[in-house]
């Protein structure tokens, strides 16, 4: 268990491509929801939700976004702002093959560092990423205005380690970890294969 880190899991977003609530379409028998729970449950004691409202039939700690339409920032914002521990681990809820394994090995990569960022197919994975809770003033200064309010203008201003593909893949060899369910074209592709 990483003990010295709380997970968020960040289901507010609008599954405008989903076309529905994407943290709770059921895939294999669970929601989204609950399969990234699952994992994150693995290597994590403690595990939040963030919501931009609160969701009922939860069981899990919610978290609220203080900006409303504050996108992904808003939501890991509050996430970072309501734990004790000095570490948060960021992961969407609609990443439902997230392994334990490579969470392990990010969680490694975390001394000297503000950020821990996996890079897949050269893009940069900010909601499977380690952040420690100092972040927490470059968010408020995006937040009231000091740049484009996204996670990427957020890494621009940190000390990130990001881990590439290869390092990756010793722990997760096709990379489905990184596989996020947009549009039920993606929801489609993977349920022969879940159970």
């Amino acid at each position: 268990m990483i003990t010295d880190c709380t997970a968020v899991i960040l289901a507010g977003g609008d599954s405008r491509r989903m076309g529905q609530d994407k943290a709770m379409l059921p895939l294999g028998g669970k929601t989204l929801l609950q399969h990234v729970t699952d994992s994150v449950a693995q290597v994590f004691p403690q595990v939040i939700v963030s919501v931009r409202q609160p969701r009922t039939g939860l069981d899990l700690p919610q978290v609220c976004d203080a900006f409303p339409d504050g996108g992904p920032l808003a939501g890991l914002a509050a996430a970072l702002e309501s734990i004790e521990t000095p570490w948060l681990f960021a992961v969407g809820c609609d990443m439902p093959f997230l392994a334990p394994a490579v969470i392990e090995a990010l969680a490694r990569q975390r001394a000297g560092h503000q950020a821990v960022v996996p890079v897949v197919q050269g893009h940069p994975q900010p909601l499977a990423a380690f952040y420690a809770r100092e972040c927490i003033e470059a968010m408020r200064d995006i937040q009231a205005g000091g740049g484009k309010r996204s996670l990427r203008a957020l890494l621009e201003r940190l000390d990130v380690c990001y881990v590439d593909e290869a390092q990756l893949r010793e722990y997760d060899p096709q990379l489905r970890s990184f596989f996020d369910l947009d549009t039920p074209a993606d929801v489609a592709a993977v349920s022969n294969g879940v159970s």
